[in-house]
């Protein structure tokens, strides 16, 4: 028996592992150094010319490419997004931590025939730029540019769009099985997703069918430690990335010892006679077991293959080649380790990252911004909020990983304990707060009205079905600018508008933003929806002069004050807020005209009133503020239709929002029988706006000032509409 002889040579192989460690950060920013990059700065620099990159026009000419040349082009590829960015603003950190990645995938796989497919693809800007859009990087979300995400139009080599996170495992699963049943030449699927995204539900559910079903696939688990937006914020979780998997992860990394020996053994083991590779498999299989219990992943059918350096090529890519060459059809997992930011200290030492960022200084990292102004009012929800929790401990705050974006990190510095970051998980966010309401507590439930879309059964079993008093925080409510048609939140008021039990509101301006989260934390008679848009206050001084505000000693309340439920209110009557002058306009009830706005396009609104009344002395235009969509204040619409013969509904929402449950409820309450009525709602037109700035998309929908005046000229006869002949 010589077996004990053998594996106690196996064992004792793993002195030697040093030899099989991945380059470390310190060992690849040498590189880089030698290349060309000043990482000593600031100010900080990358190379000058980039020859090997001008080279690349398509994925197919990095494949006679060596390694040092590989190498040189991931520098060159770097330095070319971060000068890229830093001129449009964008995504950054996320696509410099894959910087390595994106092209150890381009060198070892076949693009387009093979299928690359990024999870959220915020983080695909080298792949853009080697997949022939290099060009275009300086229209990077602009009006008319490339997208800041992967778009299925836009390139052959964007193999599934994307913006919202979790998807990739499910799209490549269906591309691998399609792929295998029209016996097609490759079959290579790759899911590219991070370790936020990974703590969505619907990657468990994909990763549990393909495993199911066997599914040849590849998933990169690009692990950075970096779960919410931004994490770190304290919540009742700590401040550690809000994912019990991030630990688990974490946790495998001790292990990168005994990976890298595992995968040594695998090698060896073939060195061995026949007869003993049995049990060293069994040995492998066993010791598996005591170092880490199995792994999730291969508890779901995949087979895991990890920690790796995710910044160093020269492991990477004969991974990469081994499993693509992979005759086996079961699932893999690539589990990468990588540093959000790599290689740009300004984006590695920021408490954000740079996750999104607006132009800046590539020497230095200092961004462009306006100044300080208006405060945000994200900025205004959370501080109001924190008004609320001050006076009411049953107050509590709930994010699905967007503490920045949805204000819950300003909160979470005054309420830790009562701060809960779920990790991208909306559907869970809105029962966990179902619950909470349950056993009295005062849940506000912050999702952004795009994301909000995922977490839609939720809202209508566990919520409106039982009546339950959950504030569902709809921020980002509307269009959002450079992201494009996967944030915008358009549809709120269409999917919320239709499901019993639902109060529904929305602020004009920064004092009705106030009163409606004071409005919310006292209403406890069901669930609440409040949505406001991605933006800034206007101030003291327009509230006054064109809102029409009455502020004492020019200031704007500290606090908010609980409305009536289902009320508007009149903001500007016809001719003006001058109730000292007499107004003689509108006197016949042709020339009478009532604008019924919803949310912020009541600034629009009254600026388009006061041009009007200027523009024509006898039109008379009276704006109101219908501040709910549900309840809907009829007594106001009544009293609008009544005095005026033109009603006008404004929103910046879809069809099937706030305009039509106003037109339902006229014609059924019979206002429009005797044809005395002219009805017009203002909507966004049922497109998808592509990037572009908030104003050119205010611009492209026709939703400002000059689009309410030629309506209300139209409708007043004051201009002729054009009839178009046929061609």
């Amino acid at each position: 028996m010589r077996f004990p002889s053998y594996v106690t040579l196996l064992l004792a192989s793993v002195h030697t592992i040093n030899a099989f460690v991945p380059l470390n950060g310190r060992n690849v920013k040498t590189q880089l150094k030698a290349e060309g990059t000043n990482l000593s700065g600031p100010p900080y620099s990358g190379p000058s010319v980039k020859p090997i990159l001008d080279s690349i026009q398509s994925p197919d000419d990095m494949k006679r490419l060596d390694m040092r040349q590989l190498k040189q082009l991931a520098n060159e590829l770097r330095w070319y997004t971060l000068e890229s960015v830093s001129k449009t603003g964008g995504h950054l950190s996320s696509s410099l931590g894959v910087n390595e990645l994106t092209v150890a995938l381009h060198y070892v796989f076949n693009m387009p025939e093979d299928d690359i497919i990024w999870d959220v693809s915020h983080q695909c800007y080298p792949h853009k730029i080697l997949t022939g859009r290099k060009d275009k990087m300086s229209g990077l979300r602009q009006s008319g540019g490339i997208s800041g995400f992967c778009k299925r139009k836009e390139s052959s080599y964007d193999s599934f769009g994307a913006g919202h996170s979790s998807t990739s495992i499910s799209a490549a699963q269906g591309m691998s099985v399609a792929k295998s049943m029209l016996n097609k030449r490759s079959n290579n699927c790759i899911a590219v997703i991070g370790d936020g995204a990974i703590t969505g539900g619907m990657a468990y559910e994909a990763m549990n069918s393909a495993g199911y079903l066997r599914s040849r696939m590849i998933v990169v688990l690009n692990d950075n430690g970096q779960v919410s937006l931004p994490t770190g914020t304290p919540s009742a979780g700590g401040t550690v990335p809000a994912s019990q998997l991030s630990t688990y992860t974490s946790n495998l990394l001790v292990s990168k010892p005994f990976q890298d020996f595992r995968s040594f053994a695998k090698s060896f083991n073939k060195l061995l006679p026949e007869e003993i590779q049995g049990l060293n498999k069994r040995i492998d299989e066993y010791a598996r077991g005591i170092v880490s219990g199995g792994t999730l992943f291969e508890e779901l059918g995949f087979y895991y293959v990890g920690p790796v350096d995710g910044h160093d090529l020269e492991n990477m890519v004969p991974i990469l080649e081994k499993l693509r060459d992979s005759p086996d059809d079961k699932p893999v997992l690539l589990h990468l380790k990588t540093i959000k930011g790599y290689g740009y200290p300004p984006a590695e030492e920021a408490s954000d990252k740079m996750h999104g960022v607006a132009k800046f200084n590539l020497g230095t990292g200092a961004q462009i911004k306006p100044k300080a102004g208006n405060p945000s009012l994200t900025t205004v929800f959370a501080n109001s909020l924190i008004d609320c929790a001050t006076e009411d401990r049953t107050v509590v705050g709930i994010t699905a990983a967007m503490p920045g974006g949805t204000g819950m990190d300003i909160f979470g510095r005054r309420f830790p304990k009562r701060t809960f970051d779920v990790g991208i998980a909306e559907q869970h966010a809105v029962t966990m707060a179902a619950g909470m309401a349950c056993e009295g507590l005062k849940p506000f439930c912050c999702i952004y009205s795009t994301f909000m879309q995922r977490g839609y059964d939720q809202v209508v079993h566990d919520v409106a079905i039982q009546n339950l008093p959950v504030r569902m925080i709809l921020d980002r409510a509307g269009l959002v600018g450079n992201d494009g048609p996967t944030h915008h939140g358009c549809y709120d008021l269409a999917y919320m508008g239709c499901i019993p039990n639902l109060t529904i509101m929305s602020p004009s301006d920064e004092i009705e933003l106030k009163n409606m989260v004071s409005t919310c934390a006292a209403f406890d008679d069901g669930p609440t929806v409040l949505r406001y848009p991605r933006g800034t206050g206007y101030g003291a001084e327009k509230l006054q002069t064109l809102f029409g505000y009455k502020l004492e000693g020019g200031e704007i309340p500290a606090k908010g004050e609980v409305l009536p439920i289902g009320k508007g209110r009149i903001v500007r009557p016809a001719g003006g807020f001058d109730k000292n002058k007499i107004n003689t306009r509108g006197k016949e009830r042709k020339d009478r005209v009532a604008i019924l706005s919803l949310g912020t396009r009541l600034h629009e609104s009254l600026k388009a009133a006061n041009e009007i009344e200027e523009q024509d002395d006898k039109l008379g235009v009276t704006v109101a503020d219908a501040r709910y969509m549900k309840p809907l204040d009829v007594d106001l619409i009544r009293q609008l239709v009544d005095d005026h013969s033109v009603l006008i509904t404004i929103e910046e929402g879809s069809i099937g929002g706030f305009g039509d449950h106003v037109l339902h409820f006229i014609t059924l309450d019979g206002l429009m029988d005797d044809g005395n009525l002219k009805f017009r709602p203002m909507v966004l037109p049922d497109v998808l706006f592509e990037a572009a700035t908030q104003t050119e998309q205010y611009e492209q929908a026709g939703l400002n000032a000059q689009h309410i005046k030629g309506t209300i000229l139209r409708l007043t006869k004051r201009v002729s509409v054009p009839v178009l002949e046929e061609a």
